[in-house]
């Protein structure tokens, strides 16, 4: 690899940079490929270290490269099209879901904003299942489903350990109730350090955050909380095929 130095430029010096370094990623490198050091990235370019991160970071952004544990940072693989479809009007663990329960624990404390959602009182259980979502064989999204004990009456007497068969069971039990319909949202943001583990991404990687309110009785009945890796994933809605979109 030879010495590139970056010309005074209009723009700033780290979005230059990173126009320079997708280029480098299209004629030198493979996916898969790991970049060399910071160290040596910065020499070849002429820049300071804190330029070349957010040079990175940009690139990490726009699905281009992933930070791996233990591995440093490699050219990503085309994202993938993941169906997010609010045409079905389905609950969450009906025929077809292709989400997998992981687990399912009963809390009086959940997130302000969720609170807000279910218009629960501040001592009111809630049932909170973990589910994961794979494509491709790789994890590309984690959930957080938020069901009142109340709304699903039947599950009082679930396995109190918790695990994938109470998870099951608040799933069950949610399919007993009419659907009125739902609504999402969709907004960037970063990973929590456990929905990190659960993707094998690092704390605070680029997700896209797609909020599910399902409706039911007139009320909301669930709120699900599904994060998705903004880097390998492109979101599908309607009924639109989802297909895969190269990185960038």
């Amino acid at each position: 690899m030879g010495t590139t130095q970056l010309e005074t430029v209009p723009e700033p010096k780290y979005w230059h940079l990173k126009t320079v370094l997708s280029d480098a990623l299209d004629s030198e490198f493979a996916v898969g490929e790991i970049l060399p050091n910071e160290r040596e990235l910065a020499a070849r370019f002429g820049v300071a270290r804190a330029t070349l991160r957010q040079a990175l970071e940009q690139l990490e952004l726009e699905g281009r490269l992933q930070r791996r544990r233990g591995v440093g940072t490699t050219v990503a693989p085309p994202r993938v099209g993941v169906a997010v479809d609010p045409a079905r009007h389905t609950w969450p663990g009906a025929p077809g879901d292709d989400w997998q329960p992981i687990d399912a624990v009963e809390s009086d404390s959940v997130p302000p904003a969720v609170a807000r959602l279910l218009e629960t009182a501040p001592d009111e259980r809630v049932h909170v299942v973990r589910r994961s979502r794979v494509s491709q064989g790789q994890p590309v999204a984690a959930e957080l489903l938020y069901v009142p004990a109340a709304a699903v009456p039947g599950c009082a007497d679930a396995d109190p350990l918790g695990g994938p068969a109470r998870a099951r069971a608040v799933l069950r039990e949610l399919q007993e109730r009419e659907l009125d319909g739902q609504d999402r949202t969709v907004e960037l943001g970063s990973a929590r350090a456990e929905d990190a583990k659960q993707l094998d991404r690092l704390p605070g990687a680029p997700v896209l955050v797609v909020t599910t309110r399902y409706v039911s009785g007139g009320r909301t009945t669930a709120v699900a909380v599904s994060t998705y890796r903004a880097d390998t994933c492109r979101l599908t809605f309607g009924e639109s095929t989802a297909m895969p979109l190269l990185a960038g």
